[in-house]
Parts: C-alpha cells; sequence; structure tokens
C-alpha cells in the first residue's frame, strides 16, 4: 500500500530549493510537472494511456498533482535541465 504522503511540509522546501535555481524557478517546475500528472488522470478516465506519464513516486490518488510533482522532485525523479542556447 502506498504511503499517505503529508503535503507540502513533506518534503521540506530547503530540500526542494537545492534542487533548483530559485524558487520562482520551483514553482514552474513543479506545475507543469503536475499539469502532466493531472492530464494522465484524465486520460486514465477517459480510458487513453498514451499521452502523458504517471506518477513516478509512490502516491494514492488522493494526493494532489503538486504535491506528488514535490515528492518526484525531492526523489530525484525530475532532473531540470537548462534550456539549450539558440543558435543562429
Amino acid at each position: 500500500m502506498a504511503e499517505h504522503l503529508s503535503g507540502i511540509i513533506d518534503p521540506p522546501i530547503d530540500d526542494l530549493l537545492s534542487k533548483v535555481d530559485s524558487k520562482y524557478q520551483l514553482v514552474i517546475f513543479a506545475s507543469k510537472r503536475a499539469r502532466q500528472i493531472n492530464d494522465y488522470y484524465a486520460d486514465l478516465h477517459e480510458g487513453s494511456l498514451f499521452q502523458n506519464v504517471g506518477p513516478l513516486v509512490d502516491s494514492s490518488i488522493d494526493d494532489k498533482p503538486l504535491t506528488v510533482a514535490m515528492h518526484e522532485i525531492n526523489e530525484d525523479k525530475l532532473v531540470l535541465r537548462p534550456l539549450a542556447a539558440p543558435t543562429e
């Protein structure tokens, strides 16, 4: 059975900030992943499983997508890569 995740206080914000350069970057990174998780559950409900990747950590259906995204970042399941500089 999946361990119940305890929300925004776990993982601690200091641990999450060590994975990114700024709070802004953390918010954007986690929110984009949370949208992907939310889309996965919507696709699951519709019977299509080919568009999005589901949670990469143990979670239950009651866990919010943003909480799951934060745990994925904390457990290094997701790594933020810098964008490549445009070439001319």
